[in-house]
């Protein structure tokens, strides 16, 4: 009796390794094509071929439609996906560097988002009601990132007090906005000199704060 016992759950562990495997794979496929789809969007913007995502991400037609039934679907899953990324930078980058540091690459990293949300501009302005929880979405995730890293830089003393984390991020985004059509290292350059007036007279600023 014993033994049956021990055949059944070797072999019930055995069945429950293959599901595991599976989502896995099914992670790893989808991540390659969010990836993809944001690739393409980025290049020939969110009307672009179904067929070029798919190529580009290794898979057949078949499990794009199967996943995102609409084009919407897929567009709002790679807009979440890039907003996740970057908002998820943020305790990473906190524990490899200094506050201010960690503040000025995450604000780097920021740039390199809102360079993705531009190849989704055409869909998320269109008035379609289909992506109107994306900007919660958007503020629900990256405002806070941005305020736990901005309030440990001022807790620092290395950039100074009384700055809004929601001013910072429409600041750096109007910066992108401003320097669409020249090289991204030209943005980058402006966002570094947007970081530099945040540590301008910390040190002062901070002897008057409680």
């Amino acid at each position: 009796m014993k033994k049956r016992v021990t055949e059944r759950t070797d072999k019930q562990e055995h069945e429950d390794s293959k599901p595991r495997r599976m989502r896995a794979d099914a992670q790893r496929k989808m991540s390659s094509l969010l990836q993809a789809a944001m690739e393409v969007f980025r290049k020939s913007g969110v009307d672009a071929p179904v067929r070029e995502i798919a190529e580009r991400a290794g898979v057949g037609l078949g499990t794009v439609y199967r996943h995102f039934p609409q084009r919407s679907d897929l567009i709002k899953a790679v807009f979440q996906t890039q907003v996740d990324a970057c908002a998820d930078a943020a305790p990473v980058l906190a524990g490899k560097y200094g506050p201010d540091e960690a503040l000025s690459r995450w604000m780097h990293r920021y740039v390199d988002f809102i360079a993705t949300k531009r190849g989704l501009a055409a869909a998320l302005h269109s008035g379609d009601p289909a992506y109107g929880a994306l900007p919660g979405y958007f503020n629900k995730r990256l405002l806070p990132a941005m305020k736990t890293l901005l309030d440990a830089a001022v807790a620092a003393k290395a950039v100074r007090p009384g700055i809004e984390a929601e001013d910072l991020l429409h600041a750096v985004a109007n910066l992108c906005r401003g320097s669409h059509d020249k090289e991204p290292a030209y943005t980058q350059k402006m966002v570094e000199l947007l970081v530099d007036g945040l540590r301008y007279g910390a040190k002062h600023a901070n002897r008057h704060t409680p």
